[in-house]
């Protein structure tokens, strides 16, 4: 039994009329637009937990701009772990440069919700303004216990897809160090930038209270990314992500065997490293 640190749902209007949310949302058509991508609710979620052997689900919707869609999607998202308390728990999401967003954060974590996230800038990347909205965002995260936020990011280099930013290393390493107490979650691996764990000073200062998830890893990189992982000192701080419904565990399952870490990395991957982030 494991852990699951990256999954989305939806509620039943976005998973029947996804094409009637295009029009205000660019960003959600950029993903979704392909009758590939799919679109998933929690039942659905629940049954292949079930299947894959997953003992819980960190679950979360979309980054909307309009702010009654990221509402009613949170909302969905505070029934679904209500429904299922012991399997689920909630992330709120939001498109940041949304007035609403703060509050928004206040209200979801009242409600019992565990963090915030996957907050994404799938057209700007991580900015100046990016920095300065998620301020107050970052500032409840600390009052209420200092629950985490994932970040989407992404490596700068590479073949191009649906939902690759603009974000450069140097975003992603300003972004933790702008907030060097939150615990911050970046998902697909940090765009790499952990692989400066390895440098003598600075580094491993700011990227202390960050964790890396594995979200779409077996698109992106060959199983020796996890000895990388052991051998840059950040084996502690990998999450076992699948991006479902992009990916079932079993996809990544096999790529962590094939890493040829061992046996007690892999658990820290698959279930101790997140019961550590969303228990400790």
């Amino acid at each position: 039994m494991f852990i699951d640190f990256h999954t989305h749902i939806f509620h039943e209007k976005v998973q029947k009329e996804r094409e009637s949310f295009f029009a205000k949302e660019p960003e959600f058509k950029l993903l979704y637009d392909s009758p590939k991508a799919k679109i998933v609710g929690v039942e659905t979620l629940i049954k292949t937990m079930d299947e894959q052997g997953v003992e819980l689900s960190v679950v979360f919707g979309f980054p909307w701009r309009d702010g009654d869609f990221a509402r009613e999607n949170n909302d969905y998202i505070i029934q679904s772990v209500a429904k299922y308390p012991g399997r689920l728990k909630g992330f709120a999401c939001f498109d940041v440069l949304w007035e609403g967003a703060p509050d928004e954060t206040t209200r979801c974590l009242n409600q019992g919700l565990s963090g915030i996230g996957e907050l994404a800038f799938y057209l700007s990347g991580i900015d100046e303004k990016a920095i300065s909205h998620l301020e107050p965002i970052m500032e409840i995260l600390r009052e209420k216990g200092n629950l985490p936020c994932m970040i989407h990011t992404n490596e700068p280099v590479g073949h191009q897809y649906p939902g690759k930013t603009p974000v450069t290393l140097g975003q992603i390493y300003n972004l933790a160090k702008a907030f060097p107490e939150n615990k911050l979650v970046l998902a697909h691996w940090g765009g790499g930038v952990f692989f400066y764990n390895s440098m003598k000073k600075d580094v491993k200062t700011v990227l202390k209270n960050v964790w890396y998830d594995t979200a779409a890893s077996p698109y992106l990189y060959d199983p020796s990314i996890y000895k990388l992982a052991v051998d840059t000192g950040i084996i502690d701080k990998v999450l076992l992500g699948t991006d479902y419904p992009l990916l079932k565990p079993d996809r990544y399952i096999k790529d962590i065997e094939k890493s040829g870490i061992a046996d007690i990395e892999k658990e820290k991957i698959l279930k101790g490293n997140a019961h550590s982030i969303l228990f400790d």
